[in-house]
């Protein structure tokens, strides 16, 4: 791996040399009569960085994503063929025209409806602890609509992508139907696993599992109808309901364990998964007042039932007895509910917001294993703050201060807690031209414990392991300091950085031993703190056929539990490559995932690579490619715990071709969809069961 990172660098420094030998053209002009517009491709702006698409990205482009994909923004990973975007190893909150929105909404984008991306990296209050923003803003005429479909399967397994999505305006109103179905079915897995136990008394017993197969599903869908209504500098309204629903999402594994004390090997069957369907409503009103001033409403709910289950059996091969035969399985009936208000008052080189927001929690979990128990939990959640941001010539300040108010309970037993945390920002920007900026910036955000980490309810895992929750986690609060220079040269652009994060009492998991049960529940810990140094370059290697991006990091941090200190350094990065040219996008992607540590674990998503080629014609596109070309996939974790030592890599056959076909159809002008600034939450909690 370090011999391809140094390949990958040597790469974009030759490429660096080779652009700035070249003639400037990385600004679009644009011919008015007489008069001739300039303008650069990304406009770094104090609290955000605005990229335009080009023509030939939108002519390139089917759907919202393949366009983010072709604009190919330095830091950020855009997987169009397992639908992901992610940014230097974390998540990217998206929205469309400020609400927040699913991948599969930005999916149903039209490319040429899109008018510029907001890349926001140093998210302020009002976006409620988001590790980064990206924002498409959608301005469109008002008549006509749109007809978008693809159906993307692969060629050699149970996998596939289809969605339809169609569009009517009205006037000033506009109507949006859709849906969408992911197959993932019976696709071949195996689990390679070794753990050791030590017992209080210095005993160990060590137990390597023997891959015998598994497979994997998570076959999900959605349909939603939307409707817009939009009174130009007045009044929009936009409302939504949307059903999601979980067909199959489970892993099974198979293997032959072998144990150092010398008994028998045992056959094993490790089975988990959930199924379930969540219904969503959401409602927003933005009213504009005289001198600037602006006051917006939102509103969610959304409601989940559906069941988690897991299971574990141990035999002897070729024996009917069963060693261990554990069965969980629990039903939610859970609830959210979500109501956000801001007012926003704006002059010439400055903005003031202010707001506050509600979040309420209501979840029902029966145990069918515990001969039918019911827990109740309570959460409630309570946001406050105030953000001002002024403008000095090159300079731009923003500063704020939030609070937030935690509580959940637990009805059956009467316990639970509740807190206040406050939650502090600064940003300082300088621009000494409008191809440089520099930017430092401090922001914090506050974690509530889940429904999975307070539950009090036993869960056994496996002959002697065993999961509850912890009632008295109380809210941790987490801290970040960041400096980013970012820069435009002819051909090149990006950034590169350091960031410094902390979170004092980081909610994490531990283990301990209660007799011959080997327990594992949450705590607030003594805090983890890391320190990561990144490199995100884009260069347009061969004017309008070549561009290749990527991104470097290394990371260090050190965790510490109320009985243990750990540490852990790591390389990670992407590298993505796009050759355009009569018609045709030859696009290249290799990801290698972010290692982090979390309490006593190591863990680490994807490594990933894609190929893909495409073809546009007229309102259709054509498209093949293959995930995993090279390399084998690897998601797994690294447990430290001086208990319980493991590692654990789940492999699967991802190696897929797959064709993918794209249809747009557009018709008259389209529709300006609800620009919508704030999003109440109301992300509805699930239990789970299992979890070895």
């Amino acid at each position: 791996m370090k011999q391809v990172i140094a390949f990958i660098i040597a790469l974009l420094c030759a490429l660096c040399a080779l652009a700035q030998t070249e003639a400037p053209d990385s600004i679009s002009t644009h011919e008015l009569q007489e008069i001739v517009i300039q303008a650069p491709k990304v406009i770094r702006k104090a609290d955000m960085d605005v990229y335009h698409p080009s023509k030939s990205a939108v002519e390139n482009s089917k759907n919202g994503m393949q366009l983010l994909r072709n604009i190919m923004i330095p830091t950020l990973t855009v997987n169009d063929a397992l639908g992901s975007i992610s940014a230097a190893g974390q998540s990217v909150q998206v929205r469309i025209n400020g609400r927040l929105a699913t991948i599969e909404q930005v999916k149903a984008l039209l490319p040429e409806t899109i008018k510029r991306v907001e890349w926001i990296d140093n998210p302020g209050l009002r976006y409620n602890g988001a590790n980064y923003v990206l924002n498409v803003i959608v301005a469109n005429p008002t008549l006509g609509g749109s007809l978008m479909l693809q159906a993307k399967p692969a060629l050699n397994q149970k996998w596939g992508y289809y969605q339809g999505d169609a569009k009517l305006n009205i006037g000033r109103a506009q109507w949006s139907v859709g849906g969408y179905f992911k197959l993932t079915d019976e696709i071949k897995a195996h689990r390679e696993y070794e753990e050791t136990f030590t017992y209080p008394n210095g005993t160990s017993l060590t137990r390597k599992e023997t891959p015998l197969g598994g497979e994997i599903d998570n076959s999900q869908g959605a349909a939603w109808i939307t409707y817009n209504y939009i009174k130009p500098d007045t009044t929009i309204f936009y409302v939504s309901l949307q059903a999601n629903r979980n067909f199959s999402d489970k892993w099974q594994f198979n293997g032959l364990l072998n144990l150092s004390n010398g008994d028998d090997d045992i056959d094993l069957m490790d089975s988990s998964g959930r199924i379930g369907t969540t219904p969503s409503f959401s409602a927003y009103l933005e009213q504009h007042f005289a001198h600037k001033q602006t006051l917006v409403v939102d509103f969610s709910a959304s409601m989940y039932a559906g069941h988690s289950y897991s299971d574990y059996v141990e035999k002897y091969p070729g024996s009917t007895h069963l060693i261990n035969d554990i069965h969980t399985y629990i039903k939610d009936r859970n609830q959210a509910y979500g109501l956000e208000a801001n007012y926003i008052k704006q002059w010439r080189a400055s903005r003031f917001t202010a707001g506050v927001s509600y979040t309420a929690n209501r979840n029902r979990s029966t145990y069918e294993n515990l001969d039918g128990a019911v827990f109740h939990q309570r959460q409630d959640k309570a946001y406050f703050f105030a953000e001002y941001f002024h403008r000095i010539n090159n300079v731009t300040l923003t500063g704020g201060i939030g609070a937030q108010y935690t509580s959940f309970l637990f009805k059956e037993t009467n316990q639970g807690s509740h807190s206040w945390n406050l939650r502090p920002q600064a940003i300082a920007t300088y621009s000494p031209h409008r191809n440089h900026q520099l930017r430092l910036s401090f922001t914090s955000w506050q974690s509530a414990p889940s429904l999975a980490e307070t539950n009090i309810a036993p869960q056994q895992l496996d002959g002697f392991q065993w999961r509850i929750g912890n009632p008295n986690l109380k809210t941790s609060s987490s801290y970040m300091l960041s400096l980013r220079y970012s820069y435009n040269l002819p051909r090149i652009s990006g950034s590169f950085g350091v960031r410094g994060f902390t979170s004092p009492n980081a909610i994490t998991p531990y283990l301990y031993w209660d007799k011959d049960r080997l327990i594992t529940s949450y705590e607030n810990s003594k805090g983890l703190q890391n320190i990561s140094f990144w490199f995100a370059p884009q260069i347009e290697a061969i004017p309008s056929w070549l561009v290749i991006s990527g991104t470097i990091q290394y990371r260090a941090e050190r965790m510490k539990g109320n009985t243990y200190k750990l540490y852990n350094h790591c390389w990670s990065g992407d590298v993505s490559a796009m050759v355009t040219h009569w018609g045709f996008t030859l696009g290249f992607q290799y990801v290698r995932a972010q290692r982090d540590l979390w309490g006593e674990k190591i863990s680490w998503g994807e490594d990933i690579s894609v190929i893909d080629l495409s073809y546009n014609w007229k309102n259709w596109e054509f498209s093949g490619g293959m995930i995993l070309p090279f390399g084998k996939y690897d998601q797994g974790s690294r447990s430290l715990s001086k208990w319980n030592t493991n590692e654990m890599h789940m492999r699967l056959d991802m190696r897929m071709p797959y064709i993918s076909i794209s249809y747009n159809l557009q018709w008259g002008r389209q529709k300006r969809g609800a620009h919508k600034k704030i999003n109440a939450e109301a992300s509805v909690d699930t239990s789970t069961a299992g979890g070895r």
